[in-house]
């Protein structure tokens, strides 16, 4: 097992940052640093040859498979986000599945009792448990305010004695956003994002551990679940994209499929913030295919626990005149 190591106490001082003392969500899952390194950890045991990865997920997937050199090769989804699998995959090979918005476990479940070799990317599925017989890698910061963090759950481990990570240079958009706002933070927060590219595997920072043990995971999750039923009762029937919500599930995003592709700018217009998932995809897919017109048309609401009801009615009455 890694072992920790820490400098000895300091006794006395000035006060340091106070933060609830909680537990972990995943304490026994090993905590990175990114979740893109985490794949790599994955890969790196596995000693794969080969990786099916979907054309509809985020390009810094690439980075651990060239670092290591290992072929890659993208394969379709359906409109239901399940793979398209029309291509044997070899005995050195796996394949990666992203649980999409995090409403596609029933999919890794029947996955994980099909395919030998598979690598599940929870980063869109924070509150979904691992699955058996299946490596699995989340990413903590698309749920919670951190500056970086990951956990992988694997059946062995590559007992390296694995540098931690220091979070505190990735720190400043997480301040200004509580001290200014969000918008004045966004600088920061593309910087921190060029700066977890091509870093080495490290154990999750103190910082960010300590941060996500301050979490009241429950009500976190509670939030997400009411936000994304309101959204889903007012706007389900505008939305083309056929949503199978388990009351277990908890969401990311509502993710609203419509026609028009300005949808996302008009919204932005009105300070509501909404991302593409994924630019990269422009370039990876065709532009009749289904993955580009997801990339284009998905409209990716936040329901997270910053927000209530009367936020999601705001949400509502902006995209009525819209849709």
């Amino acid at each position: 097992m890694e072992t920790e190591t820490h400098s000895p106490k300091t006794i006395g001082g000035y006060i340091p940052l106070e933060l609830s003392k909680g537990e972990l969500y995943y304490p026994d899952l090993i905590a990175l640093n990114t979740g893109r390194n985490a794949l790599e950890y994955v890969l790196r045991i596995k000693k794969y040859t080969t990786i099916y990865l979907p054309y509809y997920t985020c390009e810094v997937l690439l980075e651990p498979l060239r670092k290591l050199n290992i072929p890659y090769h993208f394969y379709h989804i359906d409109e239901d986000l399940d793979p398209v699998i029309d291509f044997e995959i070899g005995e050195r090979c796996c394949l990666l599945y992203t649980n999409y918005f995090g409403l596609k476990t029933e999919t890794v479940k029947k996955l994980a009792k099909e395919i030998k070799n598979l690598i599940i990317d929870n980063a869109q599925a924070f509150f979904s448990k691992p699955v058996n017989n299946c490596d699995t890698f989340y990413s903590c910061r698309k749920f919670f305010g951190v500056p970086d963090g990951a956990y992988l759950n694997i059946s062995t481990t590559l007992g390296l004695n694995l540098k931690q990570d220091q979070s505190t240079d990735r720190f400043a958009h997480l301040i200004k956003s509580i001290d200014i706002n969000i918008e004045e933070g966004y600088a920061d927060y593309i910087e921190n994002n060029m700066q977890l590219c091509n870093n080495e595997i490290k154990k999750m920072s103190v910082l960010t551990k300590t941060i996500l043990s301050s979490i009241n995971y429950d009500k976190c999750a509670d939030i997400r679940r009411k936000n994304f039923a309101y959204l889903d009762e007012h706007l389900g029937q505008e939305n083309i994209l056929r949503l199978n919500f388990s009351g277990e599930d908890v969401p990311m995003v509502y993710p609203l499929l419509v026609e028009d592709p300005s949808v996302k700018q008009q919204l932005i217009n009105q300070k509501i913030f909404v991302a593409t998932y994924w630019p990269n995809v422009y370039e990876w897919a065709h532009v009749d295919s289904y993955e580009y017109f997801l990339a284009k048309h998905l409209v990716s609401l936040p329901i997270d626990h910053r927000y209530g009801i009367a936020d999601m009615k705001i949400i509502v009455k902006a995209l009525k005149p819209l849709i």
